[in-house]
């Protein structure tokens, strides 16, 4: 009788210390048999969490479902927490956004207009207060070109002297190369020659290349004739454009015309055509009363 009385003590004291504490009945019942039908019935046992700070133990949360009880939810898992990411785009899914990617280069002394060359290029704007390049940079557009969509990497190199061991290391792999001049300042024409010489000593054989005169909305400034700049690209076997970075003229054009002549030299254009475009086969060009030529 007497150890009949002290078990109902033992447990009414874990039936009020489980209520007051938080202690899970189901842990109790599992450890002390004979005490799952004294006040630690499932009815009361309804959903179990460790308790924060005492291992091993659990809290009852009365007033959720009996259900959960026995079926408590299953914690997510990390890949439920974090989802995967959807796939990226395949290489082919990539490739069809244009059908030749080409490096082009503009090298020449500082100062010439270059970085507005290609910022009229690439985003049609155009700014008085560029600085001088440091370093190298690009810009990409695509264009198209007979049928074929153009991808142009467009890099835009330093003119200093200082950067001159940077900018070479990117000569090897141009496609197309951009020598540029100021038409305004004679010692800029002067210097094509040496970056001639550095084409030839860096860049791959065979490259294409392109003489700009810019700056030819400048016509009251002029220093350099065009019958200079003309000779010069039939010595080197090369085309000649004048443009203006700050009108626009011939910007696109030019840029087109090296572009085509890559196309064409990889083998890349449908036969059948001619080796010219029409374009390029203007001689003058007349907007906004500046005259710029090409050739």
């Amino acid at each position: 009788m007497r150890s009949k009385g002290k078990e109902e003590n033992a447990s009414k004291l874990w039936e009020m210390r489980g209520r007051q504490v938080g202690l899970g009945c189901e842990g109790k019942a599992r450890r002390t048999e004979g005490w799952a039908g004294r006040g630690w019935g499932p009815e009361e046992c309804r959903l179990s969490f460790p308790e924060p700070g005492r291992r091993g133990r659990k809290t009852s949360w009365p007033g959720l479902p009996a259900a959960l009880s026995t079926n408590p939810p299953i914690p997510p898992t990390s890949a439920q927490r974090f989802p995967t990411p959807p796939p990226a785009p395949s290489v082919s899914a990539m490739a069809k956004a244009y059908d030749h990617l080409f490096k082009l280069l503009l090298i020449g002394d500082s100062g010439v207009g270059k970085t507005c060359l290609i910022i009229r290029f690439a985003e049609d704007n155009f700014n008085n207060t560029y600085i001088s390049t440091i370093g190298i940079d690009f810009k990409i557009r695509t264009v198209d070109i007979e049928g074929k969509k153009i991808k142009l990497q467009v890099w835009d190199t330093a003119g200093q002297e200082r950067f001159k061991t940077i900018t070479t290391a990117y000569y090897r792999g141009a496609m197309g190369i951009i020598l540029v001049y100021d038409i305004t300042d004679e010692k800029s024409f002067e210097n094509i020659q040496n970056w001639m010489k550095s084409i030839k000593e860096n860049a791959s054989a065979g490259v294409e290349r392109l003489l700009l005169g810019n700056k030819c909305d400048m016509e009251a400034k002029r220093k350099v004739q065009k019958e200079q700049a003309e000779k010069l690209a039939r010595e080197h076997g090369i085309r000649f454009f004048e443009t203006s970075a700050k009108s626009s003229m011939n910007v696109d054009e030019a840029f087109s015309s090296l572009a085509r002549d890559i196309l064409l030299k990889s083998g890349g254009r449908r036969s059948g055509n001619s080796s010219k475009s029409s374009s390029t086969d203007l001689k003058t060009c007349d907007k906004k009363n500046s005259k710029c030529s090409l050739s």
